[in-house]
């Protein structure tokens, strides 16, 4: 009898520890996964605490500035002296803002540093004044480039990038070699390229095939010279064809183009690409203009004046390109696509 009981308490013991084995996965399983959260917990506590302190709204206006060329003595009010150009940038630098490409900016991709406003630099017509080469591959002084690159090693955070909206003149380049140097330069030092038409014709009330043939015959150019597809386009004078869809999407030929933003030609600043009232297919830009006349209200002046005086209406980064950060009341402007990048804090 004393053999059997002693054999039922080894097989007790031996039934607790093997039960004690199987439950102890179990547990540290739970233990891992309340860590894990717990963790989460903490960092997404730590990114409100961040987004909070810089009074990050990314859903708020960003100035879209379009320039056209730099030249000492200008012969339109669109043209700007080298001069004035430089001073539109340091201007920018002391407010804050960092430059964003038109493609980064209507794809999201706006990775600033925390407390910092995005600016998108577009220049119009693809002007040698903007960018000419000398023999030697090197930036020609007082080109837009030129100055542009200038500010930017004196500042040191504010992006050397902007974007260029390019037609069959290709920076005054007629030879295709010389053409496909310019393009190519543009795409190795991390310049945007975009799509202004062939012949910057007025698209309104213009057929669909002339439409299609003016932006996808540029596009074909840009991609045979320089391999690249144009992201964006800049409708040239602003103006929209009948149905806004054909200057995102269409085919001339073998060439399909498919444009995420349509540019147009003023007033205002844009809105967030993460806020309900951005739209694609009509993003407004602002003239790079002082306070005179019309542009007393509606060029970059002005508006970067207003912009400094309106903080809150200001797109100003987080910080993280993961997350779109905001005050909590407004969240009902957020775009539904973006909800699952939502840090309201």
């Amino acid at each position: 009898m004393r053999l059997r009981l002693m054999s039922g308490v080894g097989l007790i013991a031996a039934a607790a520890m093997l039960s004690g084995c199987a439950e102890e996965p179990v547990i540290q399983a739970k233990s891992t996964k309340a860590d894990t959260a717990a963790k989460a917990q903490k960092a997404q506590a730590a990114k409100l605490a961040a987004a909070a302190k810089v009074k990050a709204n990314e859903l708020g206006q960003v100035p879209v500035l379009m320039f056209h060329r730099i030249i000492e003595k200008p012969a339109t009010t669109d043209d700007r002296t080298p001069s004035q150009f430089r001073s539109d940038l340091e201007r920018l630098v002391r407010d804050g803002y960092v430059p964003v490409t038109a493609a980064e900016f209507v794809t999201g991709k706006i990775n600033i540093p925390a407390g910092k406003h995005p600016v998108v630099l577009t220049f119009d017509d693809s002007s040698p004044s903007q960018l000419t080469l000398d023999e030697m591959g090197q930036v020609k002084p007082d080109t837009a480039i030129a100055i542009l690159q200038d500010v930017a090693a004196k500042n040191p955070g504010f992006r050397p990038v902007a974007t260029f909206y390019v037609t069959r003149d290709m920076f005054g380049k007629v030879g295709r070699e010389e053409q496909a140097q310019t393009l190519q330069w543009l795409k190795a030092n991390g310049f945007d390229i975009g799509n202004h038409t062939r012949d910057h014709l007025n698209l309104r009330g213009r057929p669909r095939e002339q439409v299609m043939e003016q932006i996808g015959s540029i596009a074909q150019e840009v991609g045979s010279l320089a391999g690249v597809k144009p992201v964006t386009i800049a409708l040239p004078y602003g103006n929209q064809p009948n149905t806004k869809e054909w200057a995102a999407r269409g085919k001339f030929h073998d060439t399909t183009y498919k444009h995420s933003g349509v540019f147009l030609a003023g007033y205002t600043p844009s809105p967030s690409p993460f806020s309900k009232s951005f739209e694609p297919l009509g993003i407004p830009r602002i003239r790079a203009m002082d306070k005179k006349g019309d542009c007393a209200q509606f060029c970059s002046t002005a508006w970067l004046d207003w912009l400094k005086s309106n903080p809150d209406m200001r797109y100003t980064s987080d910080g993280d390109v993961s997350t779109v950060a905001y005050p909590k009341f407004k969240d009902p402007f957020l775009r539904t696509s973006y909800k699952t990048w939502a840090l309201a804090y």
